[in-house]
């Protein structure tokens, strides 16, 4: 019974950084899931990978996990490095390849 705590990143279809500055408590997988061989469902025994328990910080995750002797793994985010470009920019003359307008 290991769980992880991540903080997640955002989805594809988000612009902004809304819902990622809480870190998750989830558990790892104990049981592989099958597939159903009817309908074609995939389905798991494991109850656990049902639990999705949210933080405010890395540390209130960590003393949880701690209290209630849950072994857990802490994955660290991957910061993303900001690029600043000036409005201008789209408009150089030295862009080359670039369909500017």
């Amino acid at each position: 019974m290991t769980a992880r705590i991540y903080r997640p990143s955002k989805n594809a279809m988000q612009s902004g950084q809304a819902k990622t500055h809480r870190w998750l408590l989830e558990y790892e997988p104990e049981a592989a899931r099958t597939v159903d061989p009817l309908m074609g469902y995939t389905s798991s025994t494991d109850m656990r990978q049902q639990i999705k328990m949210s933080f405010e910080s890395k540390e209130d995750a960590i003393s949880y996990a701690k209290r209630n002797g849950i072994a857990y793994r802490v994955i660290e985010p991957k910061e993303k490095a900001e690029k600043r470009h000036s409005y201008s920019d789209n408009f150089r003359f030295d862009r080359v390849g670039v369909w500017t307008h």
